[in-house]
């Protein structure tokens, strides 16, 4: 399943060079963070340093490069990240089980990396303490997860990205098929609830009690499609598709699914750009801007959906044209091999204290920053996917 040797051992000097002379962006992005964020650790020194999903995010980019390079740092960047969190006994130093946050269960995809790298029976356990978590977690009266344990009855799209991959994988690991059915309902249930009818976009998040300030009274819905919330759901959608059986009805719901979210991204394409607006649905408007961690998303879930075969041949023009727009206007590269990514909203939530409504001059009030993961681990993951398109 891994090249066990190339990784741990390192590839050659040569080898270990090449992404900072050839140009692409994917090892070169990745290697550009590895050495701004040593460790992973890319808040400011004297930060409490937690188990995080931004750190997942990243981190995820940097296994997608791992995957297809020689050069062992990429999993030994990962493992030096993580290992400072996981006890002998397979315990989460910082993780707080009772806040059932599904943003905790992300970084989890990096355990199951671990175990199936080292087989080291702490990585497992680990990844377990995290599987429990979801068989415990809250949930609405229609069987979705709550967002977090201070959130009741609200489901967020980010929270598909955050849990369903990792407990898909899981299941597909340690051999849990009735997991698949738990999986398949939560995706349905945003299908189902949050799905615009209008313009066929996701709302960033359904409360289905419909109690909340920033809940439709009569949908449940927030108010506005947020970017970076469809492109959570996009890229949960792809990666979880990997471990699903192949003729399991919960596959064929979410390919359709894919198929649903894929045409009503691409049709708020911008046309000159090929980027996507933070509001997605709201072009031009004053206020609006092309923001790049949603437009990484959506060119990594594209692609690789057209790559596996999940989505039709033709959306890779689409993610082509979004990827030229994200190099166009958001990367910038450095002296030396330094890159950075421009363009990332901060934050996007709901509710909360502040207050968070929800609302289109919410959304864009937030603070937007350069070199943040949630955009970095983006790039990366759709740098790798144009990079093997175009082999």
């Amino acid at each position: 399943m891994f090249a066990l040797l190339a990784w741990i051992v390192g590839g050659s000097a040569e080898t270990q060079g090449r992404s900072a002379r050839d140009g692409r962006w994917s090892e070169r992005t990745a290697l550009a963070a590895m050495a701004r964020w040593p460790a992973g650790q890319f808040l400011p020194v004297g930060t409490r340093w937690i188990w995080n999903y931004e750190l997942g995010t990243l981190l995820v980019g940097v296994d997608a490069v791992m995957q297809s390079s020689t050069d062992g740092r990429f999993f030994q960047y990962i493992q030096i990240a993580v290992e400072p969190f996981i006890g002998p006994d397979g315990s989460i130093s910082t993780y707080k089980v009772d806040e059932y946050q599904l943003d905790s269960i992300l970084l989890g995809r990096q355990l199951l990396l671990l175990y199936g790298v080292t087989k080291q029976e702490k990585y497992a356990k680990a990844a377990t303490v995290l599987y429990e978590q979801l068989k415990h977690q809250p949930r609405t009266a229609s069987g979705g997860f709550w967002h977090k344990q201070r959130y009741p009855n609200q489901m967020w799209l980010d929270g598909l990205y955050m849990a369903e991959p990792f407990y898909a994988e899981y299941a597909a690991t340690f051999h849990h098929p009735e997991a698949v059915a738990d999986i398949g309902l939560q995706f349905r249930l945003i299908d189902e609830h949050a799905r615009d009818a209008k313009t066929g976009l996701l709302r960033h998040g359904w409360d289905e009690s419909k109690q909340q300030r920033w809940a439709d009274k009569e949908t449940g819905q927030s108010p506005e499609a947020w970017a970076r919330a469809m492109g959570w759901t996009m890229m949960a959608l792809v990666d979880t598709l990997d471990y699903l059986p192949a003729e399991s009805t919960e596959r064929k719901e979410l390919l359709a699914q894919l198929g649903r979210d894929a045409a009503a991204v691409v049709r708020y394409q911008d046309k000159d750009s090929g980027l996507w607006w933070q509001v997605m649905d709201q072009g031009g408007r004053a206020g609006n801007y092309m923001e790049s961690s949603a437009s990484c998303m959506f060119v990594y879930a594209l692609t690789k959906g057209v790559r596996n075969g999940y989505l039709p041949a033709e959306y890779r023009t689409n993610a082509e044209r979004g990827y030229r727009g994200v190099l166009d206007r958001f990367v910038e590269a450095g002296p030396g091999s330094d890159v950075t990514l421009k363009g990332t909203v901060k934050v996007g939530g709901l509710g909360g204290d502040p207050y968070r409504s929800g609302t289109f001059e919410y959304y864009i009030s937030e603070p937007v920053v350069s070199n943040d993961p949630k955009g970095v681990g983006p790039f990366i993951l759709a740098s790798v996917e144009i990079e093997k398109a175009g082999r």
